[in-house]
């Protein structure tokens, strides 16, 4: 994962994210990202979640180019 980003970070559809929900880490799936509000599926059998961009906090980016 890279850096932890702020909502300044611009979060794309179809990125992996990593974030905090119920006090833990969770690995998240962008189904549909805008400048206000992102889709994520938690991948863990939840329902997908809206939330809105300036609540997401601290987001950790998968970038496979690292690698």
């Amino acid at each position: 994962m890279s850096a932890t980003a702020t909502c300044t970070h611009r979060i794309h559809t179809g990125d992996v994210i990593e974030i905090d929900l119920d006090e833990q880490s969770v690995t998240a799936l962008v189904l549909l990202a805008t400048h206000e509000m992102v889709i994520l599926d938690p991948c863990d059998g939840r329902t997908p979640i809206v939330v809105r961009t300036e609540e997401l906090g601290g987001v950790r980016v998968f970038d496979p180019s690292q690698f």
